[in-house]
């Protein structure tokens, strides 16, 4: 009898940790700042962590994108596991499907926002696709600002930039660590919206760190975590959903 061989699936997720720790520290400084985590993100979904300070948000965005070891368990993107790579594999795989925005822009002063934009492609050596840049220059709205330095941009305009130099390669995922961090409410808004847009018309898959309810609540689904462990996970996130399910958190 001949046994059957089970045939390969592709998950749907875009990012997913199985089952993950990370301690920091040793001894009597030892830190869990995951305890065993395990969830999910969708291709296409707009998804927020959220928690305490100290909850481990943070720690498990950088695992998810790379940037930080695991100590234990596994972190897939698609069906990649990155957990096993080698430095040099996840360094390819950081420039060629990973795009990242953080709270402080990290734009190159000396080039203009187009440069920035597509300053990951010209380090690959790779060419910009024009007519998805143009598309991702009207997204963002910054057609008229291309030329300027970043010195000659406000603080959201510069982190549009940074947005936009996040999409430039078409990414599997775009990680944000309080991306509106260093923004007016006016600013932060508008980023969120661009962020929104870029999930909405362009099909992106973007998972975001935030501490803000409002912020949140442009996600579609926004995953709770406390003391480095998932404590809840909630669908179409309003403002008061996520301050009552944060006010929980901290009774």
């Amino acid at each position: 009898m001949t046994a059957t061989v089970p045939t390969p699936t592709s998950t749907t997720a875009a990012a997913r940790a199985v089952d993950v720790t990370k301690v920091y520290g040793a001894g009597d400084t030892v830190v869990n700042a995951l305890a065993g985590v395990s969830v999910e993100f969708q291709r296409g979904q707009y998804a927020a962590i959220m928690g305490p300070s100290g909850s481990g948000k943070s720690t498990l965005l950088h695992c998810l994108a790379g940037l930080d070891r695991v100590t234990a368990g596994q972190i897939f993107l698609g069906d990649d596991e990155i957990s096993a790579m080698s430095e040099k594999q996840l360094t390819l795989i950081r420039r060629e499907k990973i795009g990242f925005v953080f709270q402080a822009y990290n734009l190159v002063p000396t080039l203009t926002g187009l440069e920035n934009v597509t300053l990951p492609l010209a380090l690959a050596g790779k060419k910009p696709d024009q007519a998805w840049l143009d598309q991702i220059i009207e997204t963002v709205h910054l057609a008229d600002r291309v030329d300027h330095r970043p010195n000659e941009l406000s603080g959201g305009q510069q982190q549009r930039v940074a947005v936009a130099r996040a999409l430039a390669s078409r990414p599997e995922v775009i990680f944000a660590d309080e991306p509106t961090g260093n923004l007016d409410s006016k600013s932060g808004a508008e980023i969120l919206g661009f962020m929104r847009k870029a999930v909405d018309q362009l099909g992106q898959t973007i998972v975001m760190v935030t501490h803000d309810p409002v912020a949140a609540a442009y996600a579609d689904r926004v995953v709770f975590l406390a003391d480095g462990l998932i404590c809840g996970d909630i669908s179409e996130p309003t403002v008061d959903s996520v301050m009552d399910n944060m006010r929980r958190l901290g009774d």
